[in-house]
C-alpha cells in the first residue's frame, strides 16, 4: 500500500499542479482528474457531474473510461432525494455492491441495472459546504470493496476539483467586474459612486469629462456639493440630495453650463444602495439630453406652429382661448385671397401670407401678452390683452397696416382685410369666443368700406336666427314647402313677353312666404344650396316643358349658386332633364352673377362651353357689379347680360348710370349678346332702354313674381294667342 500511495500521491500533485487548475479551467480539472483516476485505479470508468445552484439539475462535465451503453445518469436531481441526503450527511457513498446498496436505490433502474454497475463511489464536489457537483468512480466487472486509500483519493481529487470550480468563480467574479468597468468607462453614460457617509465622489468614468468638459481627476475623492448641477442650482441640488437620503429614487432633466459657457440638458438616475460590507453609496447614471431636447422641442413647434408663417396653429390657438377669459380676439380674412391665389399661383399667394403674418406679429409685439395664430388658409387671429380706451385706436391701426400695399417682386398687390373684434368676457359665458368672431367677420366682408365688425347682441341674435332657418330648411327640403314663381321678361322692341325668371318662395309653416334674400345665404354657407338648388332647376325644367308642350314659346331663366355651378355635377344634371324634358335649344338659360363667374376662370370657360353644346344659354346675372372684362366676356360663351337693377333704380336722376347702361348696352351690341335689364320700375326708365336699344326688361312695372296660374293668366291677358 505504501508504493501504491506514493503513486496517489504523485496522483494529486499533477492534478494540483495541472494548467487547467491553476487557471480555474473547471471542465478541463474535471477532464484531466477522471484519466488520471482511471489510469491509477482497478475501475472501468471515472465521471464528474455538476450540479445546478437549486440542486434541481446535474449535467455531465467529464467522462473517462467506459462509455454509458444504456440509459444516461438522471438529470432531474429532485427524483434523488435519498441519494442527496445520503451525500450531504456522509459526503461520499462507497458501495462495494452498488446493486444491493440502498442507498442508490433511486438509480438501480435507470442507471446501475442497465449499465452493468457492479461498485460504486461517488464523492461530493462541496464549496463552503454546499454541493456543487459529484465525483463518481464505477467497477463493470466485479463486486469489490473500496479501501481507505481509494475513498481518501477520491475525496482529495473532489477537494481539487472544488477548488478548480471556486478559482473558475473568482475569475469569472473578476472578469466580470473588469467587464463592467470597462463597459463603464467606455460607455457614453456618466457614471458616479459617492460615499454617503463622507458625501465625497469615489469613482467618476470618462463620460463626465466628454459631456460636462471637467476631468474626473477635479472630482474624485471631492465632496458632491463641488458637481456643476450643486453650483448651478444649489437649491434643486439640495433637494435631490434629500430625497436620495429618504431612500426615494431621483429622475430629472436639469440644464446645465459647460465650462465655455455652452447650455446642455443632462437627463440623470440618482439611487442609494448599500454593500455587503454596510457600506451606503449613491449611483448616479446620467446622459447628454441636448439633441433629445431640441428634438423634442422641434416637434413640438412643429405640431403648435403654421409651417409656412411660423405663427401658431389652430389648435394651439385654441387651447390658448380656453384658458383667456378677458382681452379682446380680432380675426382677420384676406377679402379675395382665393382670387389672387388662383390667378398668380399658390406660390405668390404663401408669400402674400407671409408677409401678412410679418405685419401681425410686428403689431402684436406692441402689446405685452398678445398673441398671434393663423387659424386658417387666409384667416389670422390675435389674442390682444385688455385695451380699456384704446380698442378703436388699435384695430384701426392694425387695418391700416394690413390695408397698406404689399410689394413682391416686380408687383404691388393691394390687400383687403377684414377685421372682427369680440370681446372676450363679454361672451366666453355664452358662445365660443372664435365662433363670435366667425360671426362677426362674415359682416365685415360684406361692407363696401373699412371692413371692421365688432360683436355685438344683434349678431349673436341674427345668428341664432340663420341658425334656426338653417334647421328649417332641411325639414322645407324634404317636406316639399318650396314654390318657384315666375317674373316675366318683355321684349321692348316687340313689346311682348318672351321668358320667365323662376325665383323660388319658401312657404314657411310659422314665417309664411319667405323670399330668397332670408335663407339663399344661409343655404350656400351651408352646402344645403345644392340640394334646394337641384330641385329649382328641376322644377323649372318640368313647368318649362309643359308650357312647350301647350306651345307656349317661353324661354326659362334660371339663377345657379356658386356651389351649384362649381359643385361638379351641373352638367351631368342638366344633360339629364334636357333628355328627359326634352326642352327647345336655348330655351333654357342659366344664369349666374359675374362675381362668380370669375372666381374659377379656367373651370367656368370649360363648363360653359359644355353647356353651351348641350344647347343651353347662359346668362351672366347682375351685370356690372363685378371684376369681368372684355377679354374674358368674349372668352365665355354667353348668350344674355342682365344689367344689374342698382344702375337702373337711378337712371332718371344720374347721369352717370345713363352712361354707364348706354356703354354696357353698346358693349352688349358690338359682341352679338343678348341684354336684359333688372328692376324696371318706370315708364321712363323703360323709355330710355327702349330708346338705347336694350333688347328686354323684367321689373315691377310688368309685374312681380308671380305663381304658376296667375303667371298663366297674366301672360294670357297680355297675349292671348300664346295661349291655347
Amino acid at each position: 500500500m505504501g508504493v501504491n500511495r506514493g503513486k496517489y500521491w504523485r496522483l494529486l500533485e499533477l492534478l494540483t499542479n495541472s494548467t487547467a487548475k491553476q487557471q480555474g479551467d473547471f471542465a478541463g480539472t474535471a477532464a484531466l482528474a477522471t484519466q488520471l483516476l482511471c489510469e491509477h485505479l482497478q475501475i472501468d470508468c471515472a465521471s464528474v457531474w455538476s450540479w445546478s445552484k437549486a440542486q434541481h439539475i446535474q449535467f455531465e462535465t467529464a467522462r473517462f473510461g467506459a462509455a454509458v451503453q444504456q440509459n444516461p445518469r438522471p438529470s432531474n436531481l429532485l427524483l434523488l432525494p435519498h441519494y442527496i441526503s445520503e451525500l450531504h450527511n456522509h459526503l461520499h457513498i462507497a458501495a462495494a455492491d452498488a446493486i444491493a446498496d440502498l442507498r442508490l436505490a433511486e438509480l438501480h433502474s435507470h442507471y446501475i441495472h442497465p449499465n452493468h454497475i457492479k461498485s460504486s463511489l461517488d464523492v461530493a464536489i462541496r464549496i463552503n459546504g454546499h454541493i456543487e457537483g459529484v465525483l463518481s468512480l464505477e467497477r463493470h466487472i466485479s463486486a469489490s470493496p473500496w479501501s481507505d486509500t481509494e475513498v481518501h483519493l477520491a475525496c482529495q481529487v473532489a477537494d481539487q476539483l472544488a477548488l478548480a470550480l471556486a478559482t473558475s468563480a473568482a475569475y469569472h467574479k473578476d472578469e466580470m467586474l473588469a467587464l463592467f468597468q470597462s463597459a463603464i468607462e467606455k460607455s457614453a453614460q456618466i457614471t458616479l459612486l459617492v460615499n454617503m457617509h463622507t458625501e465625497l465622489i469615489e469613482y467618476v468614468n470618462k463620460a463626465h469629462e466628454v459631456i460636462t468638459g471637467i476631468p474626473r481627476e477635479k472630482l474624485l475623492g471631492r465632496n458632491i456639493k463641488e458637481l456643476a448641477f450643486f453650483r448651478q442650482a444649489p437649491e434643486a441640488a439640495q433637494n435631490v440630495l434629500d430625497r436620495l437620503c429618504r431612500g426615494e429614487v431621483v429622475r430629472n432633466e436639469i440644464p446645465l453650463q459647460r465650462k465655455n459657457g455652452e447650455q446642455f440638458w443632462l437627463k440623470f438616475y440618482a439611487s442609494q444602495f448599500e454593500t455587503r460590507l454596510g457600506n451606503h453609496y449613491i449611483l448616479i447614471t446620467a446622459e447628454d439630453h441636448t439633441d433629445a431636447r431640441y428634438h423634442q422641442a422641434e416637434l413640438e413647434h412643429m405640431a403648435w406652429h403654421c409651417n409656412l408663417t411660423g405663427l401658431y396653429n389652430r389648435t394651439y390657438f385654441n387651447r390658448m382661448l380656453e384658458r383667456t377669459t378677458d382681452g379682446y380676439l380680432l380675426l382677420v380674412n384676406l377679402v379675395g385671397f382665393k382670387r389672387y391665389n388662383d390667378t398668380y399661383g399658390h406660390s405668390k399667394g404663401d408669400d402674400l401670407l407671409v408677409e401678412i403674418a410679418r405685419r401681425l406679429r410686428h403689431f402684436s409685439a406692441l402689446y405685452s401678452g398678445a398673441e398671434t395664430a393663423r387659424v386658417g388658409s387666409d384667416e389670422f387671429a390675435l389674442l390682444l390683452p385688455e385695451l380699456k380706451d384704446e380698442l378703436q385706436y388699435c384695430y384701426s391701426r392694425l387695418y391700416q397696416q394690413l390695408s397698406m400695399p404689399i410689394s413682391l417682386g416686380r408687383e404691388s398687390v393691394d390687400v383687403r382685410p377684414a377685421i372682427a373684434i369680440v370681446a372676450i368676457d363679454e361672451v366666453a359665458e355664452t358662445v365660443a369666443p372664435l365662433t363670435c368672431a366667425d360671426i362677426a367677420l362674415q359682416y365685415a366682408k360684406k361692407k363696401q368700406g373699412t371692413a371692421i365688425q365688432i360683436f355685438n347682441s344683434t349678431l349673436l341674435k341674427a345668428f341664432k336666427d340663420d341658425a334656426e332657418i338653417e334647421r328649417d330648411l332641411n325639414v322645407a327640403i324634404r317636406g316639399r314647402q318650396f314654390e318657384l314663381y315666375y317674373q316675366p321678361l318683355k321684349d321692348l322692341q316687340r313689346q311682348t313677353y318672351i321668358g320667365a325668371e323662376a325665383l323660388i318662395r319658401w312657404h314657411h309653416p310659422k314665417r309664411g312666404i319667405m323670399y330668397p334674400g332670408a335663407f339663399i345665404d344661409i343655404a350656400e354657407q351651408t352646402g344645403l344650396i345644392n340640394s334646394i338648388g337641384s330641385w329649382v332647376l328641376e322644377a323649372a325644367c318640368k313647368q318649362l316643358y309643359l308650357w312647350q308642350h301647350r306651345n307656349i314659346e317661353m324661354s326659362m331663366h334660371v339663377n345657379v349658386s356658386a356651389r351649384q355651378f362649381f359643385g361638379g355635377n351641373l352638367y351631368e344634371q342638366v344633360w339629364d332633364l334636357l333628355t328627359r324634358y326634352r326642352l327647345k335649344p336655348k330655351s333654357l338659360i342659366l344664369e349666374i352673377t359675374e362675381t362668380e363667374l370669375m372666381e374659377d376662370i379656367r373651370y367656368a370657360t370649360n363648363l360653359c362651353q359644355e353647356l353651351a353644346d348641350l344647347g343651353v344659354g347662359l346668362a351672366i346675372d347682375d351685370f356690372g357689379t363685378g371684376y369681368s372684362s372684355m377679354r374674358y366676356l368674349k372668352q365665355f360663351p354667353i348668350s344674355k347680360l342682365k344689367i344689374d337693377r342698382s344702375f337702373i333704380s337711378d337712371l332718371n336722376i344720374s347721369r352717370q348710370s345713363q352712361e354707364i347702361v348706354s356703354a354696357i348696352i353698346a358693349m352688349a351690341t358690338a359682341l352679338n349678346i343678348s341684354l336684359t335689364a333688372e328692376g324696371v320700375e318706370t315708364q321712363e326708365q323703360e323709355r330710355f332702354l327702349a330708346e338705347n336699344l336694350c333688347h328686354q326688361a323684367q321689373g315691377f312695372l310688368y309685374s312681380p313674381a308671380l305663381r304658376e296660374a296667375d303667371f298663366a293668366r297674366f301672360i294670357e291677358a297680355d297675349s292671348p294667342l300664346m295661349l291655347h
